[in-house]
């Protein structure tokens, strides 16, 4: 079976795995699409210190049932469009425990701690398995990650009075404006690119920062009244953006962190204690924010085709993925074809 692989430092290429055996309690899926993420890319780049090397990646997955065992419930059968939920939990841990599994301290996820998604057919436990109603499997790429970007939005708790800062418009910051809009919250979009900026106001946004050129500080006082943001969902994962988020957000507000800062950040701690904030992490996603993101492209609102950057068969991959590592910022998805 084909399969692509990361080995090593900028060392991509297809190689041959076997079949998985399948067994009654899982599902056998043949891939059509699956999206290169962030986390591939710091993987390749030797960024992602979390990746258990080699790594076949991929958890963004859009597929159609091909086989099921035994024990499967009903739901599922053969033939069926489905996308996955990428993380495992151990059902132990503290987070278990509370019931918010995406948090789980023992999580392997698809293509970083252990194999993932970019082959032919992969098997996965049934529960992990998420039907898509009459979503493509090339849409059903894109649910993952903008599932990251919805439950940050359910971690801020916003509503329809709050002002949110969406910082970085890539995937998840997507889903962080559209899940904010769609809550009936005014969404400010900041990046660096203004072709990304363009496209978060198509899905929500009000208004638009570029960070590289504007006053940041300036604009958001502009727009709230000279509050700031009640919520800034931080969705890049730099020194910079980590400290815009404290800094910008208003008294009393509410910082959501998404991206992983490469470096440690300093800040000035006594935002945290004047402003009293609610600092959050926010971490993959929950069951109900896949189903969410689901609904909210059956809408067929979603421009999909401005998504997606680049669609690759898996022989086209290493050039792909060389070509992202050396342009960034302008790249949405990568989607890998397999059939």
């Amino acid at each position: 079976m084909k399969a692509i692989q990361i080995s090593g430092l900028r060392q991509m290429q297809i190689v041959s795995v076997p079949e998985q055996e399948l067994h009654a309690d899982e599902v056998l899926l043949r891939l059509e699409y699956v999206g290169f993420c962030g986390s591939d890319l710091s993987t390749y780049l030797g960024k992602n210190p979390m990746v258990k090397m080699p790594v076949i990646p991929g958890h963004e997955i859009g597929a159609v049932i091909e086989k099921v065992g035994a024990d499967v419930p009903e739901g599922l059968k053969p033939g069926m469009t489905v996308t996955c939920n990428p993380y495992t939990n151990c059902g132990k841990c503290a987070s278990c425990r509370n019931s918010r599994v995406n948090a789980c301290q023992h999580n392997e996820t698809l293509g970083v701690q252990r194999n993932g998604a970019m082959r032919e057919y992969i098997v996965l436990p049934w529960e992990k398995v998420i039907p898509a109603g009459l979503l493509t499997p090339r849409t059903c790429a894109l649910i993952e990650p903008m599932s990251v970007g919805f439950h940050a939005v359910s971690r801020a708790q916003v509503t329809d009075i709050d002002v949110v800062l969406v910082i970085g418009c890539g995937m998840v910051g997507m889903g962080a404006v559209v899940r904010s809009a769609q809550r009936g919250a005014t969404v400010v979009a900041a990046d660096i690119d203004d072709e990304k900026l363009e496209l978060a106001k198509q899905m929500g946004a009000s208004y638009t920062i570029n960070t590289k050129t504007e006053d940041v500080h300036a604009r958001l006082l502009e727009m709230t009244s000279g509050f700031g943001p009640d919520v800034v969902i931080e969705a890049v994962g730099s020194t910079q953006t980590y400290q815009m988020a404290v800094d910008e957000v208003a008294f009393t507000g509410r910082v959501i962190c998404i991206g992983y800062a490469k470096t440690e950040v300093s800040f000035q701690t006594k935002f945290f204690v004047q402003k009293e904030l609610d600092i959050r992490g926010s971490r993959n996603a929950q069951p109900s924010d896949f189903r969410a993101v689901i609904h909210y492209l059956e809408r067929g609102t979603c421009p999909v085709d401005r998504l997606i950057s680049k669609e690759v068969s898996p022989e086209e991959a290493p050039d792909a993925m060389q070509q992202w590592a050396e342009n960034p910022g302008k790249t949405f998805r990568i989607l890998v074809r397999f059939q």
